[in-house]
C-alpha cells in the first residue's frame, strides 16, 4: 500500500492558496492540478517579451491567438482561435482575418479586432527578444501601423513579399502571437511602455486561465478565467511549483503531494515502475540539446577546434546512460517530425580523430574553456561529460553554473565561451529553427538580435542566411524540404553548433490524470483539457 504524507500535502496546498487552511486530504483536490517543474527561467509573462520554456507553458494557457493548436489533435496543425476564418490576397502579400464574436478577456472586456492589432503592433514596437518572429515579414516600428490594420471585425496583415501561407500562420501560433487586452494594458502603461512592466508579472488574456500569483523561482498560481468562452476546464486551479531535484519530484509524486512531475531522471522514472497510482507518459518533443561556441573567442572560431570538440563528445555514451529514455541522439537543427528534418549523424565519439583535428588547428594545446550551464541535473551531467572528454584533448574546462535566467542573460549578451542549452521550436515550421541557427543578417553587437542563436554566438552565417530566406518563400513542399536538408548538412560541418540530442519527455503523473499533453514537437502544455 502506498502511504501519503498528509500534513505535507495540506501545507503545500494551503500555502499556495494564500494561507487559507485546507482540510486534511490524501491527495490534491479533484479540481486542482499541482505540477512540479523547473520554472527558474521565467523572466516575464508579457507575450511580446516571453521567450523561455516555462513562460511559454503559462502563456499558452492564458492568451488566445489568431490561430492555435488543438491539444487533442496536434497533428491537425493550426486551427481557428480568435480568428474564425481568413482570406489570402491573390498576390499572396496580405491575409485578412475575420475575428470571432464572443471571446472575452479576464477583465470582462470583449476581444476586438483593435486588440489584435494592438497586440501584434505592440510586439513589433517593443522590439523584445522574440520580435524577430514578426519582423521577418518586413514589419518595423515605423511601418507596422500601416502593415497591420483593423476594419470592423476584420484584421488585415500586409507582408513585404509573398510567403508560404502555412509559414505565416504557423508563426502566429508562437507565444508572441498572444492577444492582449488593450484597455487593461494601456491602463497600466508607464512611460510609454504599453503596459510591458505590468504585464511582466500580470496577465491580460482571454484564454482559459489567468495568473493570480507568481513567486520567482518558487511557484506560479493560475485560476480559471471566469469569462473564458470555451468549455469550462475541469482543473479550476493550476499550481506549478519550482522543484529542481528529480528525487524530490519523485517523492512528492509518490506521496500524492503533486499530480505531475516533469523533470524526472531516468533513474527515478525506473524507480516509479510498478508504484501504485503512478504512471509514466512518454512524448517526443521538439526540444534540442546543443552546445555552441562564441566566435568572439579566437580559439573557438578555429574550424578544426570546433571539429575536435564535436568528435570528442560522447553522444551514445550519454544517451545510453544518464539520459537513457529521455534523449535520443540527433545532430541537426530541425527536430524529428518537422518538414526537412535531417537524420544524418556525422559525428561520433572518436578521440583519436579529435586529437588529430586539434593538432591541425592553430591551437594544438587547446586552452581554457568555460562552459555556461543551467543548474539542472541532466545539463550538469552533460557538462561534466564534456568536461571529461574535452579534458582528454588537453582543454582546461571550467563549468560556470547558474539559474536559467542567469545563463540566458550571459548568452544573450554574447559573454560565454561555450553555452550548453536547449532550444525548442516557437512554431511548427522549419524556419523556426533555420531562422535562428542558420540566419544572421547583421552580426554587429549593435544589432542586438538576441533571439537568433547564430547572432548570440557571433557567427556570420554568410550565404546560409540567404538560403534560409529563400526557403521560406518556396511554396513547393518537396522543393522546400530539400532546401532545408541541404542547409542542415552544411550547418553540421561549418557552424559553431554541436547539436547532440532531441528530447523524449517522460512525465510522471497520478494514474487518474488524463489528457496531459506536453505539446509534442510543436507547442507548449495545455492545462484546460486535463481531467483527473
Amino acid at each position: 500500500m502506498k502511504h501519503r504524507n498528509l500534513l505535507r500535502t495540506t501545507a503545500i496546498v494551503a500555502a499556495l492558496m494564500g494561507g487559507v487552511a485546507a482540510p486534511v486530504m490524501a491527495e490534491t483536490p479533484p479540481n486542482m492540478l499541482v505540477i512540479a517543474n523547473r520554472i527558474d527561467d521565467i523572466k516575464t509573462f508579457d507575450p511580446a517579451e516571453s521567450f523561455e520554456f516555462a513562460g511559454a507553458d503559462v502563456s499558452r494557457n492564458v492568451y488566445q491567438k489568431l490561430v492555435n493548436f488543438d491539444p487533442m489533435d496536434l497533428d491537425a496543425g493550426y486551427q481557428p482561435d480568435i480568428a474564425e476564418s481568413w482570406e489570402v490576397a491573390e498576390d499572396g502579400k496580405s491575409i485578412t482575418f475575420t475575428i470571432a464574436e464572443g471571446n472575452t478577456f479576464s477583465s470582462g472586456n470583449p476581444v476586438r479586432a483593435e486588440d489584435v492589432v494592438f497586440s501584434l503592433t505592440r510586439a513589433v514596437k517593443l522590439d523584445k527578444t522574440p520580435s524577430f518572429i514578426l519582423t521577418q515579414f518586413g514589419f518595423t516600428p515605423d511601418n507596422v501601423d500601416e502593415m497591420i490594420t483593423a476594419d470592423g471585425n476584420t484584421v488585415t496583415i500586409k507582408l513585404d513579399k509573398e510567403y508560404a501561407v502555412s509559414f505565416v500562420l504557423n508563426c502566429l501560433t508562437a507565444t508572441i502571437g498572444g492577444i492582449v487586452d488593450m484597455e487593461t494594458a494601456m491602463a497600466n502603461e508607464v512611460d510609454g511602455d504599453m503596459g510591458n512592466e505590468w504585464l511582466r508579472t500580470n496577465t491580460a488574456g482571454s484564454g482559459p486561465y489567468k495568473v493570480m500569483e507568481w513567486k520567482p523561482n518558487e511557484s506560479v498560481l493560475m485560476d480559471l478565467n471566469p469569462n473564458f468562452a470555451g468549455e469550462k476546464p475541469a482543473m479550476e486551479r493550476v499550481i506549478v511549483q519550482h522543484i529542481q531535484e528529480s528525487a524530490t519530484q519523485r517523492l512528492q509524486l509518490e506521496r500524492g503531494d503533486i499530480d505531475v512531475a516533469r523533470n524526472l531522471s531516468p533513474e527515478d522514472v525506473a524507480g516509479l515502475e510498478g508504484v501504485e497510482g503512478v504512471k509514466i507518459v512518454d512524448e517526443l518533443r521538439g526540444r534540442l540539446m546543443y552546445f555552441s561556441a562564441n566566435q568572439k573567442n579566437e580559439m573557438l572560431s578555429d574550424p578544426k577546434v570546433l571539429e575536435a570538440l564535436k568528435l570528442a563528445t560522447d553522444y551514445e555514451g550519454m544517451a545510453n546512460s544518464f539520459l537513457k529514455g529521455q534523449y535520443t541522439v540527433h545532430q541537426a537543427f530541425l527536430p524529428l517530425t518537422f518538414l526537412g528534418a535531417l537524420e544524418d549523424k556525422p559525428f561520433s565519439y572518436d578521440m583519436d580523430a579529435a586529437k588529430a583535428a586539434l593538432a591541425e588547428s592553430g591551437h594544438p594545446d587547446c586552452g581554457p574553456i568555460k562552459i555556461s550551464v543551467r543548474e539542472a541535473q541532466e545539463r550538469l551531467d552533460i557538462a561534466q561529460s564534456l568536461q571529461n572528454t574535452w579534458g582528454q584533448l588537453g582543454c582546461d574546462i571550467e563549468l560556470v553554473v547558474g539559474t536559467g535566467a542567469q545563463t540566458l542573460d550571459r548568452y544573450r549578451a554574447r559573454e560565454h565561451d561555450i553555452y550548453l542549452g536547449a532550444w525548442g521550436p516557437d512554431y511548427p515550421d522549419p524556419n523556426t529553427n533555420a531562422g535562428t541557427f542558420a540566419y544572421n543578417p547583421d552580426n554587429s553587437d549593435e544589432a542586438g538580435a538576441t533571439g537568433l542563436l547564430a547572432w548570440r554566438n557571433a557567427w556570420d552565417a554568410g550565404p546560409m542566411s540567404d538560403a534560409t530566406l529563400a526557403a521560406v518563400q518556396e511554396n513547393d513542399t518537396d522543393a522546400r524540404r530539400e532546401m532545408y536538408l541541404e542547409i542542415q548538412k552544411e550547418h553540421q560541418q561549418v557552424s559553431p553548433f554541436g547539436v547532440m540530442f532531441q528530447q523524449i519527455e517522460q512525465n510522471g503523473m497520478g494514474a487518474s490524470v488524463e489528457n496531459f499533453v506536453a505539446g509534442g514537437a510543436t507547442t507548449a502544455v495545455s492545462y484546460w483539457v486535463i481531467t483527473k
